[in-house]
């Protein structure tokens, strides 16, 4: 059975690869379009290139929203479990791996929650333009 911290992994690196295929797909669409409407644009045109700043910031804000509490979230833990460490109030014996290995679990959490919002947003971009025009 594979540990937590070896599925987290494994689901960034899904998240990941799930950027590294839309990405590309959005990037294209959306230059073709704009090369295409050269300098006089559309209605449409115009719309699609607000839209596309207006959702990188909202990713952004998004994005750095989610690993801020979760990175809030995991500090309380990893600060709880020290205090309970050091004062002997832990059931279970800490070592500097089990250390390592909370730290290593509090920062696939912030980096996951942190992706997710973009990933969201490239695969749903990917989507659309895909069946437009």
């Amino acid at each position: 059975m594979p540990s937590r911290r070896s599925r987290k992994s494994a689901d960034i690196a899904r998240q990941f690869g799930d950027l590294s295929i839309a990405v590309p797909q959005v990037v294209s669409k959306r230059l073709a379009r704009m090369a295409l409407a050269g300098a006089n644009p559309t209605a449409r045109d115009k719309k699609e290139l607000q839209q596309m700043i207006a959702e990188k910031n909202a990713a952004f804000v998004a994005s750095w929203t989610a690993m801020t509490h979760e990175a809030m979230r995991a500090n309380a833990a990893l600060a709880q479990s020290w205090f309970a460490a050091c004062w002997g109030l832990s059931s279970r014996g800490t070592s500097p791996m089990t250390a390592l290995a909370a730290l290593q679990d509090a920062t696939l959490g912030v980096v996951a929650k942190g992706i997710a919002p973009v990933r969201r947003k490239a695969v749903a971009n990917a989507k659309r333009l895909s069946r437009s025009r």
